[in-house]
């Protein structure tokens, strides 16, 4: 089996790339602690000024991974983004919020809050999970082709448990977003402040890597806290407290999917997902 996530300096720039690209990088959470460890790596390595977020293949990330072979919810790892316990030995709605809080929410906080910065590089489908991956890095630079979509309203979820929609869409086209669960292209994420830039998809890692190395030239410290000062703003303007409440929520969604139809997911597997969010 092949690395699911891949590591490579240039120069003043990590590169992290998720390799899953059979499977339009679904986030399994072999891939999750493997972006923690490649993160890491990067914050730790004093000759590392930029972090860039890629995916291997067509494709961003399709999302989280309902529905791989390599489907891993029911495995242990060590847990490092929050203090819970072993999801593997509970029942219930306790089973799937403790995974959530320390794989998903858990997971994401700490990438956004990581102090240096770092750039999402996004080709093709950025979908449900995707987003947030894309959102937890400070700037987005998209291709042409890229498309985005949150469509787990279908689930009857009210949205994925990184929950940043209001913050970095506002409020009309978060719930735009959430109501259709429909795809948009990276013109209009542009338009409404979504990604920095918009690229031909032949120009993405170049255009990518020249931001970061742009980014890169200025002072270190500077830099760290420019990025916690922007998002302690966003945290001021109630991000994190209604990321918190929302995500309970999203676990009141699933309980009450279990109850009604034995699935939390409401029955919607990986290919009706697939098909949603065309």
């Amino acid at each position: 089996m092949s690395e699911v996530v891949l590591y490579e300096r240039r120069g003043p720039v990590a590169l992290v790339t998720m390799n899953r690209p059979r499977y339009r990088n679904a986030q399994n959470s072999a891939m999750t602690y493997a972006l923690d460890d490649a993160f890491s790596r990067a914050v730790d390595d004093p000759e590392v000024a930029v972090i860039v977020l890629a995916g291997a293949g067509d494709h961003f990330s399709a999302g989280h991974d309902i529905g791989t072979p390599e489907r891993d919810a029911d495995t242990s790892f060590e847990r490092r983004a929050v203090q819970w316990w072993d999801h593997t030995s509970r029942a219930g709605a306790d089973r799937r919020y403790a995974r959530e809080m320390e794989v998903y929410l858990g997971m994401c906080r700490r990438w956004r809050e990581i102090p240096k910065p770092s750039i999402a590089m996004v080709q093709g489908a950025c979908i449900a999970g995707g987003l947030m991956l894309a959102w937890v890095c400070d700037l987005i630079v998209a291709a042409e082709d890229a498309f985005f979509a949150d469509p787990v309203l279908r689930m009857g979820i009210p949205g994925v448990e990184y929950f940043a929609h209001p913050w970095v869409l506002g409020p009309r086209m978060a719930k735009e977003v959430l109501f259709t669960g429909e795809r948009f292209g990276a013109r209009r994420a542009y338009e409404i402040g979504m990604v920095n830039q918009v690229v031909p998809r032949a120009d993405l890692e170049s255009a990518t890597l020249a931001l970061a190395e742009r980014v890169a030239g200025m002072p270190a410290f500077g830099l760290a806290l420019a990025k916690r000062a922007v998002n302690l703003c966003e945290d001021q303007m109630g991000m994190r407290s209604g990321m918190d409440a929302v995500f309970g929520l999203h676990h009141v969604a699933h309980s009450h999917n279990a109850e009604v139809s034995a699935d939390p997911l409401a029955g919607m597997d990986a290919e009706a997902m697939k098909k949603a969010a065309r």
